[in-house]
């Protein structure tokens, strides 16, 4: 399924995400998923929450740089060779991979991805 994403850029500065986690905390916002890859300067935050329309407004009133993306939610078995059948069916399609982030909870892989085609990535991994 097509979820929204919020990036978040953090100053490489002591507390800062703390801060983040606090102010989304106290508005009862639960994390679902999130990955950080940073610079020397900056850090970006990838969130996905239960909440994604709360987040952003909070976080844009706490003064955090704050833009949501459309990304691809899809969940295989956590076996060898499941998530290669995915990344296939994307590369047979011609379907370019900028990112994907991923996590496992009870005999399940739940991964999610940001492609140049988020429509057809959806269709080809979560067809039923």
């Amino acid at each position: 399924m097509i979820i929204k994403q919020l990036s978040i850029f953090l100053q490489n500065k002591v507390g800062r995400f703390a801060e983040l986690l606090q102010l989304l905390g106290s508005a009862g916002v639960n994390i679902r998923a999130f990955t950080v890859s940073d610079n020397s300067d900056f850090g970006v935050l990838r969130l996905i929450t239960d909440n994604q329309y709360l987040a952003r407004e909070i976080l844009k009133q706490g003064s955090f740089a704050v833009t949501t993306t459309d990304v691809v939610y899809f969940a295989c078995p956590d076996t060898p060779g499941a998530l290669v059948e995915r990344m296939r069916k994307l590369a047979e399609a011609g379907i370019s991979v900028e990112y994907m982030y991923a996590g496992q909870s009870e005999g399940r892989a739940h991964v999610v991805i940001r492609t140049d085609d988020p429509s057809h990535c959806d269709a080809l991994l979560n067809a039923q």
